[in-house]
């Protein structure tokens, strides 16, 4: 998995980005009409229901912005929150604010909906000992931020990238000439490379999955659009050889009729790649 170090980097990249992006050559609106000295207080308003996600990542906006700004948090990341509440007050600058503001708006906006998805899912696999996991479904240039979410709202990260874990994939299977090639070929890789990766291998049918268990080493299988039926021949198939794995269509309707299949995971795109933005507002106070 990714090291707490090249997280941090990850976000840092957005925040760069996301402000070269969106600042250019200065905010010419408060320029125009806030003097530079003028100082100002805001409050991060909900007007939704949901949980609350993207504080600390505004945190380190308002730092990244300027470093005299003073966050007072009122409400910490995970917490359930309701229309009328408030986050969060800032104060310092009112030019640094308002450049802040945006970038601040739209991670929160985004990261509350995944983290209020994440927890939703979680609620639906309470007293089953399935965890619900990401996928790298992200959008491009953000993942970090959104990956985050999913852990504040209570699940679990997948892979993050293609360079943190090997996932052998139908298409992976077919291009190398069958599961057990692929397989071989993978740890005589990792070997060669000296690299210590764990190994994830998609089954399509359970004929496959007989195959995949002849091979030691693989740290996971996932089921791939299997029935309720052929999830549970899958799960008694693999006992306690390697952790499993659900994915593939899967919705809150049928979730948690997969967890009862004794699945060890369940992975949905879903999470970050269907949300609605939680409504949310910086006001001045």
């Amino acid at each position: 998995m990714i090291t707490e170090a090249a997280f941090n980097k990850e976000i840092e990249g957005i925040i760069a980005n996301a402000i070269r992006e969106d600042v250019g050559d200065g905010d010419h609106s408060s320029l125009a009409c806030i003097p530079d000295t003028t100082m100002g207080k805001a409050k991060l308003l909900v007007k939704d229901n949901g949980i609350i996600a993207g504080v600390d990542f505004a945190e380190r906006v308002f730092r990244y912005v300027d470093k005299n700004l003073k966050l007072t948090v009122q409400i910490k990341d995970g917490a359930p929150v309701q229309h009328g509440d408030i986050v969060f007050y800032v104060e310092g600058s009112s030019q640094s604010i308002l450049k802040a503001e945006r970038l601040v708006l739209n991670t929160m906006q985004r990261m509350s909906a995944i983290a209020t998805k994440t927890r939703h899912f979680m609620n639906l696999l309470e007293g089953t000992k399935t965890k619900i996991l990401d996928t790298r479904k992200t959008t491009p240039g953000f993942r970090a931020a959104e990956k985050w979410a999913v852990k504040i709202g209570g699940g679990e990260n997948h892979r993050f990238a293609l360079y943190d874990m090997v996932m052998l994939k139908d298409n992976h299977i077919d291009f190398a000439g069958g599961i057990t090639k692929a397989i071989a070929k993978t740890k005589k890789y990792l070997s060669e490379q000296e690299l210590d990766l764990k190994i994830i291998v998609e089954a399509r049918n359970l004929e496959e999955i007989e195959e995949i268990l002849q091979s030691d080493g693989v740290y996971r299988i996932l089921i791939d659009n299997f029935d309720y039926v052929d999830t549970r021949k899958a799960v008694a198939l693999i006992g306690n050889t390697c952790l499993t794995e659900s994915s593939g269509g899967i919705t809150e309707k049928t979730l948690r009729n997969y967890a009862e299949c004794g699945v060890d995971y369940i992975s949905s795109g879903a999470l970050t790649h269907s949300v609605y933005n939680m409504d949310l507002s910086l006001k001045a106070v």
